[in-house]
């Protein structure tokens, strides 16, 4: 018959409508900003920054290595490295970003910065009430609001966070391993290496 899809359709487009009224499993309605649904652990929305410890300028994980920036596709990330280095959160001297931005009005939650960065020092925040009336002061972020500790990725994405941990505490092992086994192989050196023969003073 001429149009019987069309009816089958409106039928469950009925169905569903009317079923909506009697069954809370169809009432997917949210009576937002008073009611608001937890967002997934794998929600995405703007990236940020994570540091370790306490204070945000020192644990910056973020070495300026650029490689976000250049991946990123609507280039909406500006850095700006140092000229000097200072140490991390474990103590290692490492470069740091002198300016981190990011253009969250530009930005398309790609993931493409966290994918490609091998410092697991960006990832993705599931915040997006971030609307404003002013571009340059409320959606042009600097690297002080962007920066947010560890503790808060393993709140928002429990099950990666424990991922990227335990690979990062196996890289600082095996670190830790290759810089003992050196110390080690210095020491024989050194305790192998002939003495200097004795002098002898003239009369």
């Amino acid at each position: 018959m001429l149009g019987e899809g069309i009816l089958k359709g409106l039928a469950e487009t009925a169905k569903n409508f009317v079923g909506s009224f009697f069954s809370a499993e169809r009432m997917t309605t949210v009576e937002y900003p008073e009611e608001r649904i937890a967002p997934i652990e794998a929600a995405r929305v703007f990236p940020f920054l994570v540091y370790d410890g306490i204070e945000w300028d020192a644990g910056l994980r973020c070495v300026a290595c650029q490689i976000c920036e250049k991946e990123c596709p609507p280039k909406c990330i500006f850095i700006e490295k140092s000229k000097d280095k200072k140490p991390d959160a474990v103590g290692k001297p490492q470069f740091y970003p002198t300016r981190f931005d990011i253009d969250i009005s530009v930005c398309m939650s790609c993931q493409i910065c966290v994918e490609v960065c091998p410092f697991e020092a960006i990832k993705m925040d599931n915040v997006f009430e971030l609307s404003t009336d002013d571009r340059f002061d409320g959606l042009l972020l600097d690297r002080k609001q962007l920066a947010k500790p560890n503790a808060y990725y393993h709140q928002i994405h429990p099950t990666e966070a424990a991922v990227v941990e335990a690979r990062l505490a196996a890289d600082r092992a095996k670190s830790d391993a290759k810089q003992t086994a050196a110390a080690i192989a210095s020491a024989i050196k050194g305790a192998e290496r002939p003495l200097p023969p004795p002098t002898t003073g003239g009369d």
